[in-house]
């Protein structure tokens, strides 16, 4: 075994830490007696050896002895090299004139060479994976499908093997990776697809067993998206209720492992208990590559989720949670009894079914109006009361008698979800929250959106950041703090603000200033006692502190005598972007009475800084009323960049018939399914508000236009 590995120089090849010298013992233990040792071994060629995706010329070197591991039967957890060499192999390039476009001495010719010489490599030995579809270990049988669509050169032989297997395969999860298989060569090869599509179609209607129909099912939406049936909600809806009333889920492959200290032991413990107590836990992931196939149609993708979230089986409606974080997180839509459904879910024994709905609502902001009953019902029931129901398999916390939110997450979690929701039943949650050593900083960042109520949160505010220690945490602890403040109006903090304004040490100095000079601002002429802590702070080299000292000073005096020559100042040549931007949005809240800035602001339109233009264009509007200037500067930075448009949107609402040739702009805004910030593998914890508040002010803006136009 792994003849001539001593004969590679492996100290003059690489990987992602430096010498190679370290693969040989790792080659050896992925072929060790030993499980722990196996785990280990594999945790340093993915950390290593194919870091990130990486292949490096030691990873090229590894494949010859990685292929002769697969072959070898004595070889225990070969599964586990199979899928590493499907990784190693199966990156695809754009095309193939990248690598042509790179000059032998470019210094990424070599790391994209790398891949196409793996991926070369691998396919000559690939006829090692034909033998490994009958393999008589389960984990090599689910692991060969994929390999063999990746990596084979001869896929139609492939695509015969694998429906052929098929027919005498008995373990469901390896029956469900030969279909996902069938799939997957189906899109790599457009000659392939036609037959394959019309064979999966056959299957989603003859096969006997339900998952392996919805397999097929999921893969024929994936192969042709654009001819998805139109009973594929009712379809998906009954094949699910047969998988939940006649699984009874073979066990899986392999017996339980000792825990390693790798990355790789800690993702095969979160699967295995994401999975246990679920009889059918592989329904996930066919459901999510349909949903991924039915794309824009979200009321076909909503229909399927409700009829989810009804179900008995908890797993379904925990599926359901996280499909539809992924669908109201890219596309518009209606998703009121989505919410509410969601919100039903708090009350259930599940700690896993309850995780994933708070974890779902926290991002609703006003979308989770629609729960909030349940979220303040959940959130009054307190430490100690009992969870309605009997023990989950891994004896979690409702069989001893403990609240489903007697840990902070779940009640944070849940709170921060009401606060969000502007529910005004989060105020006295939020007080008792205050009364605690520590408190989650994005509750203190959601009371703004809970109105007067919340004015009664001022003096516990107050009492914490006095609290708050001059040391290196100063910033992180009082910022949260100052926000909470300014949205509650707390002016009767205005002596522990000032010691925050003034007592800052260095580190972090500008950030703590601007930050108290936020919170002044809010408190607006019951700040008078901080005027000359604001006129010395106007000369202050920082852009954001002086212009944050020349809002506060605004909003306490309303004299523009020595605001406006001190946020002019930061409109000059040179001056850099996010300085002008400061400056420019200061003078906008002033408004009419800054007007005398707008030639200061005019160079701002034609900056090569988007958001310049963007802010010099709305503060010139708004402190001029040029609307001829402004507006054809905003609609070309809204079609220029669409992160840009919730600022701009704001401003044609503003703006009203004077910006009626942004009509059409707007209301091809309002028609667009798709989030105006979507972003496919990312997301950010406001995402959804921030659209959400981009079509609140697309509709004012219109209905403000349209009046204009009787």
């Amino acid at each position: 075994m792994l003849t001539g590995i001593e004969e590679v120089d492996w100290a003059s090849l690489g990987h992602a830490y430096g010498p190679a010298d370290d693969v040989p013992e790792l080659l050896r233990g992925l072929a060790s007696a030993d499980p722990a040792e196996r785990e280990t071994a594999l945790d340093g060629m993915y950390g290593a050896v194919h870091h990130q995706g990486d292949v490096y010329d030691s990873t090229l070197a590894c494949i010859p002895f990685l292929l002769e591991l697969v072959a070898d039967p004595g070889v225990q957890d070969r599964g586990c090299i199979v899928e590493l060499l499907t990784s190693i192999g199966g990156i695809e390039l754009d095309d193939d004139e990248e690598l042509d476009e790179l000059g032998s001495d470019d210094e990424e010719f070599i790391p994209a060479a790398n891949y196409a010489m793996a991926a070369a490599a691998i396919a000559a030995g690939a006829d090692v994976f034909l033998g490994l579809v009958s393999d008589p270990d389960p984990e090599v049988r689910l692991a060969a499908p994929c390999a063999l669509a990746s990596l084979h050169p001869q896929p139609a032989r492939v695509l015969s093997l694998l429906r052929e297997r098929l027919t005498v395969e008995r373990d469901t999860e390896v029956r469900l990776a030969l279909v996902a298989a069938v799939g997957r060569i189906a899109l790599r090869h457009a000659s392939l697809r036609a037959e394959t599509v019309d064979w999966l179609d056959w299957l989603a209607r003859a096969a006997q067993d339900p998952g392996l129909r919805l397999a097929a099912l999921a893969q024929r939406a994936r192969c042709a998206p654009g001819d998805i049936p139109d009973d594929v909600v009712p379809w998906v809806t009954g094949l699910l209720e047969e998988i939940r009333t006649s699984a009874n889920r073979a066990a899986s492959p392999g017996g339980e492992r000792a825990a390693t200290p790798t990355l790789i032991g800690q993702v095969r413990e979160l699967l295995e208990e994401h999975a246990a107590g679920r009889p059918a836990p592989w329904t996930e992931e066919l459901l999510r590559t349909l949903h991924a196939a039915l794309d824009d149609r979200v009321d076909d993708r909503i229909a399927l989720i409700l009829a989810q979230l009804r179900s008995p089986d908890w797993g379904q409606r925990s599926d359901a949670i996280w499909l539809c974080g992924g669908l109201i997180r890219i596309w518009r839509g209606r998703y009121e009894e989505v919410v509410r459904l969601v919100g039903a879910q708090l009350q259930d024994p599940e700690p896993r079914l309850r995780e994933a709905a708070t974890s779902f609502l926290e991002r609703l902001f006003e979308l989770g109006a629609p729960a909030a009953d349940a979220l303040a019902t959940r959130l009054a029931a307190g430490p100690g009361v009992a969870g309605a129901g009997s023990a989950g398999p891994t004896g979690s916390a409702h069989d001893t008698g403990q609240s489903p939110f007697v840990g902070r997450s779940g009640r944070d979690g849940a709170l921060l979800a009401l606060a969000r929701a502007g529910d005004p039943r989060a105020v006295p949650l939020l007080a008792r929250a205050l009364e605690e050593a520590e408190v989650r900083r994005e509750l203190l960042y959601a009371m703004d959106g809970l109105g007067p109520s919340a004015v009664m949160l001022a003096p516990l505010l107050r009492r914490r950041l006095a609290e708050v220690e001059f040391d290196e945490r100063l910033y992180d602890r009082a910022a949260p703090l100052l926000y909470a403040l300014a949205a509650v109006r707390g002016a009767q903090a205005l002596p522990e603000v000032l010691r925050m304004l003034r007592e800052a040490p260095a580190n972090r100095r500008d950030w703590v200033r601007e930050a108290a000079l936020r919170t002044l601002t809010a408190f607006g002429p019951a700040a008078r006692e901080a005027v000359p802590d604001m006129r010395r702070l106007l000369a202050a080299d920082s852009a954001s502190v002086a212009t944050a000292a020349a809002r506060a000073l605004w909003a306490a005096e309303g004299d523009r005598g020595d605001v406006l020559p001190a946020l002019e100042r930061w409109l000059r040549p040179g001056t850099p972007g996010a300085d002008w931007c400061a400056a420019a949005q200061a003078l906008g809240e002033i408004g009419p009475a800054a007007a005398t800035a707008a030639t200061a602001l005019r160079p701002g339109l034609v900056s090569r800084d988007l958001w310049v233009r963007v802010r010099s264009a709305a503060a010139l509007w708004r402190v001029s009323g040029e609307a001829p200037a402004s507006l054809p500067v905003l609609l070309a930075a809204w079609e220029e960049n669409r992160h840009a448009r919730v600022d701009i949107a704001e401003c044609l609402a503003e703006m009203g018939p004077a910006a009626s040739e942004a009509q059409l702009v707007v209301l091809t805004e309002l028609t667009r399914r798709r989030r105006h910030n979507a972003r496919e593998g990312a997301s950010g914890s406001h995402d959804i508000h921030l659209d959400e508040k981009l079509l609140t002010l697309c509709r004012a803006a219109l209905a403000r236009m349209e009046r204009g136009a009787f």
